[in-house]
């Protein structure tokens, strides 16, 4: 690992919470910025997209432009710059500018759907009322979540080696997709969160391209959405994402970028948009509504709705500078997003000035990304594209490496 994360004043750094703390330890951060020079290695990043050509030299430039607005934002939080401009966080995590989400549409096909289900509605708050009745008969058994993930791994697993692998390279098809430790955390604050490893070798010296998935063991999810969230962030999601840049890394097929993979970059924000398309794409479908599980389609839209979510909590918070309890208020009432969900949108995530400025909106714009590039792009062309085997690409870049 560099020094940047290595050396004693990094771990002093992380003990303290770092500059995300409720009071930064001012010493500790100064101590670290004395023995790294975080601008100098964001320059010589900005510097290597100058020199590197094609696709590869503007996957630098846009990760610098991301790595320069989260400094400014360090700085910004630390009381020692200037805040930084919305819409500059926003274009550097996703290329394009801040706007409202329209979820009308998404609302009217599942307001069908769920009419269908026996829960038929009217109004705005009979919708948000049969979303929460549909949710309460097919909630996942706490006790279950482990033995239902597994099921849903190896099904996705299968679809996966039908509908992706072949549009592959050869040389990557083997590569362990869904190497995948679920871990269940007692009254965890957090629904659940992926971490890909990656160490872990076997005795030919070969990688594992192993996971761990910590999740809530106290989630309250319906069985489709919980099929959705194993989707996305296991096979053909984010593991499976991590596991093949991986595997193309080990083969010599893509550079050192790519053991740098972050939140908050372009590159973060497509695989938000992988994960979230990850089941159309096991499926070998290009729309929610050629599912043909009616519960499942209900569990997809409502996954797309938490993303209109993440975005309206975002600009409404930092775009119009909306109280919180209007916000959640709003992303409760019109994407339909549980309570819970609402609160920690319009609160912890959507007011920290990090995430909610760079990392809400990236699910929403992702997620259209890759849903245009597959309506527009047959599979030969589109899954290579979006998995970095045609080069390594962010939300920006993927489009040319699909032509």
């Amino acid at each position: 690992m560099p020094e940047a994360y290595t050396h004693p004043a990094a771990a002093k750094l992380r003990q303290t919470g770092g500059v995300a703390a409720k009071e930064p330890d001012a010493a500790a951060v100064d101590a670290y910025l004395a023995a790294i020079d975080v601008p100098a290695a964001i320059a010589a990043v900005a510097a290597e997209g100058h020199r590197q050509p094609g696709l590869r030299g503007k996957f630098f430039d846009g990760l610098s432009e991301c790595l320069s607005a989260m400094w400014d934002l360090s700085m910004e939080i630390l009381g020692r710059g200037p805040a930084v401009p919305y819409a500059r966080c926003v274009v550097a995590a996703t290329g394009r500018e801040p706007e409202p989400s329209r979820p009308g549409e998404k609302r009217r096909r599942l307001a069908e759907l769920l009419a269908r289900a026996g829960h038929p509605s009217k109004t705005d708050a009979e919708l948000l009322a049969a979303v929460d009745a549909w949710r309460r008969e097919r909630m996942v058994p706490a006790k279950s979540i482990s033995t239902l993930a597994n099921a849903f791994i190896a099904r996705f697993d299968a679809l996966t080696t039908k509908h992706l692998a072949p549009h592959l390279p050869e040389e990557v098809r083997s590569v362990p997709r869904s190497n995948m430790t679920f871990v269940p955390i007692q009254d965890a604050w957090f629904s659940g969160f992926m971490s890909y490893v990656g160490r872990a070798r076997n005795p030919d010296g070969s990688p594992q391209y192993e996971a761990t998935y910590e999740i809530n063991a106290s989630l309250s999810i319906s069985v489709p959405e919980f099929e959705q969230l194993v989707g996305h962030e296991v096979v053909p999601g984010h593991v499976t994402t991590s596991a093949l840049v991986q595997g193309l890394y080990v083969r010599g097929r893509v550079g050192f970028e790519s053991t740098i993979l972050a939140m908050n970059t372009r590159w973060g924000t497509l695989a938000e948009g992988i994960g979230n398309n990850a089941v159309l794409i096991a499926l070998g479908l290009t729309e929610v509504e050629q599912v043909p599980d009616a519960d499942l389609q209900i569990g997809l839209w409502l996954a797309h709705l938490q993303d209109d979510a993440k975005n309206q909590a975002s600009y409404l918070t930092w775009g119009e500078g909306m109280p919180q309890a209007e916000v959640a208020s709003a992303v409760r009432r019109d994407c339909l997003v549980s309570e819970e969900r609402a609160g920690k949108f319009a609160g912890a995530w959507g007011r920290h000035p990090l995430f909610g400025r760079m990392n809400l909106p990236a699910y929403r714009a992702g997620t259209e990304v890759v849903a245009e590039l597959r309506r527009t792009h047959p599979p030969e062309k589109a899954l290579p594209a979006i998995y970095g085997c045609r080069g390594l690409v962010d939300v920006v870049t993927v489009a040319e490496a699909a032509e």
